[in-house]
């Protein structure tokens, strides 16, 4: 029989993989946020300037829009430039990185149309059978 390496090894392995897997949850909360879903949609044409994010994206809050886009851009998603005017400007722009969200993203969106009802008809079965005296 094989022999088992020892504790302090295996608690070494334990650590390490709960640190790798608390960043990727921490990278999918990020990403997987609605706010950056609608940040990448609204910039993946191009450089847009603040106020237009702003307007785009009904019901942000100017906290949360700039939340967003700063965890977006130490995240290395997003760039964002002070424009040389007056009143000062900033825009924002898709990163390689962030550009590289793209497609991941529009899968996802074809991924939901495509089942959305389904979704939905297994929330009302779930919701009959949870709450009768709702429905």
């Amino acid at each position: 029989m094989p022999e088992l390496p020892a504790a302090a090894d295996q608690s070494h392995l334990e650590d390490s993989d709960h640190s790798q897997c608390q960043s990727i949850l921490q990278l999918l909360d990020r990403v997987g946020d609605k706010w950056t879903i609608l940040l990448v949609g609204t910039l993946a044409d191009g450089p847009v300037s603040y106020n237009t994010i702003m307007r785009d994206i009904g019901g942000v809050s100017h906290r949360m829009l700039i939340s967003t886009l700063r965890g977006l851009e130490r995240d290395g998603i997003v760039e964002r430039r002070a424009l040389a005017t007056a009143p000062s400007n900033v825009e924002y722009e898709l990163s390689p990185l962030g550009r590289s969200l793209i497609g991941p993203l529009e899968e996802v969106m074809k991924w939901i149309r495509k089942n959305q009802q389904l979704i939905e008809s297994a929330r009302s079965v779930f919701d009959a059978e949870a709450n009768p005296k709702l429905m």
